[in-house]
């Protein structure tokens, strides 16, 4: 479906704020392989929210992981997003398209602003913050980098419990979700001089930052390595279990697309046991074929749900 129909289904007529969503479906489809192609099991009025979600995020993202700033640079381009992002909370969103989108999305979904605040949080931790030595502290960071993603995309989503009941499937997923990137791209975040791996608990099987480097550079995991790394996918699974409710608490037209991200995601933890969690010279990816493979029924059981 294109662009144009989805934000006539949303009922978004205005010149400039439709151009301000299709920037964020363009930055979606662009950078969001699998998130992107869970988002098309939408109906086609959820999908412009989404997107504009979506997009927010990935502007910060960038900001964060820019190889070509400094800290201190980042630390700046963040300020300023935060005051534009307070200026639009209170009625000055300016002419930038994602905060455009952003904002009326907020409006019409009645998306708590804290959520946002407690994103951006996060997203300055990434700035000073390279280890975490408990998963007491990884959670701080998860929570807004992760759960409040979950929070947001809910109201959008719908339920068919009350939305407070749904909140904590909702996050947990959003949780289990980045666990899965941690573990997946372990290698690539150490090239960033970042480990979302609890510290603690990688000694426990005498892994540390130093062993982590040394597999990277000699392309490798030894035995220890990958044992820390099973005992991640191990927490990982507990938390999919945890947000597994929560598919059933959604509005059944909504149920298809999470259904679909949640098997993909889960796939990426399969193929990471499936390498015996040797991860740290190549990065598991999904195939389009697989990809195809769990959309494709999800499809039709979306097309069913909104018919129903």
């Amino acid at each position: 479906m294109s662009a144009e129909r989805e934000l006539d289904a949303a009922g978004i007529t205005a010149p400039a704020l439709r151009d301000a969503y299709r920037r964020c479906r363009e930055l979606n489809a662009l950078h969001g392989r699998t998130y992107y192609l869970a988002t098309r099991l939408l109906s086609a009025e959820q999908r412009p929210a989404v997107h504009a979600l979506y997009g927010f995020a990935r502007w910060v993202d960038d900001v964060v992981d820019d190889v070509h700033s400094g800290p201190d640079e980042k630390a700046q381009a963040l300020g300023a997003i935060e005051v534009r992002l307070r200026d639009a909370f209170e009625g000055r969103a300016g002419d930038d398209p994602v905060l455009s989108a952003l904002i009326d999305t907020v409006h019409r979904y009645d998306i708590p602003v804290q959520h946002f605040h407690d994103f951006m949080a996060s997203m300055r931790m990434d700035l000073t913050v390279t280890d975490y030595p408990t998963f007491g502290d990884l959670e701080r960071y998860v929570h807004g980098s992760a759960a409040v993603i979950g929070l947001q995309v809910l109201p959008v989503l719908g339920t068919s419990t009350s939305r407070e009941e749904a909140e904590p499937a909702a996050a947990a997923l959003g949780v289990a979700f980045q666990l899965t990137n941690f573990i997946r791209d372990v290698g690539e975040d150490l090239d960033r001089n970042r480990v979302y791996l609890p510290a603690d608990e990688l000694a426990e099987f005498g892994v540390d930052r130093e062993r982590l480097l040394h597999a990277r550079a000699s392309g490798k995991a030894d035995r220890q390595v990958r044992a820390a790394l099973r005992d991640q996918v191990r927490r990982a699974r507990r938390i999919y279990e945890q947000a597994w409710p929560g598919i059933g608490m959604l509005a059944p037209r909504s149920r298809p697309c999470v259904l679909t991200a949640y098997r993909l995601y889960g796939r990426i933890l399969d193929l990471v046991e499936d390498a015996d969690c040797d991860v740290l010279s190549r990065r598991v990816v999904v195939s389009h074929g697989r990809r195809l493979a769990v959309a494709l029924p999800a499809l039709a059981r979306a097309v069913f749900a909104r018919a129903a």
